[in-house]
C-alpha cells in the first residue's frame, strides 16, 4: 500500500536522495540539474523543506515519488518538482501525489493550483488532466530545445 506524507526538515537526507534520483532519471523534466543539486550543503536541503511543502509517496518498495507545493502571495499555489520513480509508474502513485497537492491547496483556501510541464510530455499532461488541470495558453522557455506549457486547476465553488 502506498502512503503519502509531508516531509519536514528532519527528512532532508531522504528528500536529497529522492530529489537527486529524480534529476538523474528524468533530467529533461526539470529546470535544475543533478550536478547543481549534488553540490548543495545539508542546510540548503533543510531550508528547502522548511520553506516548502514537499510530499513523499512511500510504497512497499521504498520512495515512490515526490511533489512540492508552494503558496504564492497572490492566493494561488504552484506544483513543482513532480516525479514518480520508474518502479512506481502506472501504479497510481502520481495520482496520489497530485491529490495530496490539491488537498493541501484546498485546505489553505488557495484559488488555483498551477504547474509547468515540458511540452510533449503527454504522460504528465494526461495525469494532470485527470485531476482537472487544463492548459492556460501560457508558455515559457525551459531547457534548451524544450518549451514548457502552464496548466492550472481551479477548485469548484463550494
Amino acid at each position: 500500500m502506498t502512503k503519502v506524507r509531508l516531509l519536514d526538515a528532519e527528512d532532508w537526507g531522504l528528500y536529497r536522495a529522492v530529489r537527486l534520483e529524480s534529476l538523474a532519471d528524468s533530467p529533461e523534466a526539470f529546470c535544475s540539474t543533478l550536478a547543481r543539486e549534488e553540490a548543495f550543503a545539508p542546510d540548503v536541503w533543510q531550508g528547502r523543506l522548511a520553506a516548502r511543502n514537499t510530499f513523499l509517496a512511500e510504497t512497499g518498495d521504498g520512495p515512490g515519488g515526490i511533489v512540492t507545493v508552494l503558496a504564492a502571495e497572490d492566493g494561488t499555489g504552484e506544483l513543482v518538482g513532480m516525479w514518480v520513480a520508474p518502479a512506481a509508474r502506472g501504479r497510481g502513485v502520481g495520482d496520489l501525489l497530485v491529490r495530496a497537492a490539491l488537498d493541501w491547496t484546498a485546505e489553505r483556501g488557495l484559488t488555483e493550483l498551477r504547474l509547468w510541464v515540458v511540452e510533449g510530455n503527454r504522460h504528465a499532461e494526461r495525469l494532470y488532466a485527470r485531476h482537472g488541470f487544463a492548459r492556460t495558453g501560457v508558455t515559457q522557455p525551459g531547457r534548451p530545445g524544450a518549451g514548457q506549457v502552464q496548466m492550472a486547476h481551479v477548485p469548484a465553488p463550494a
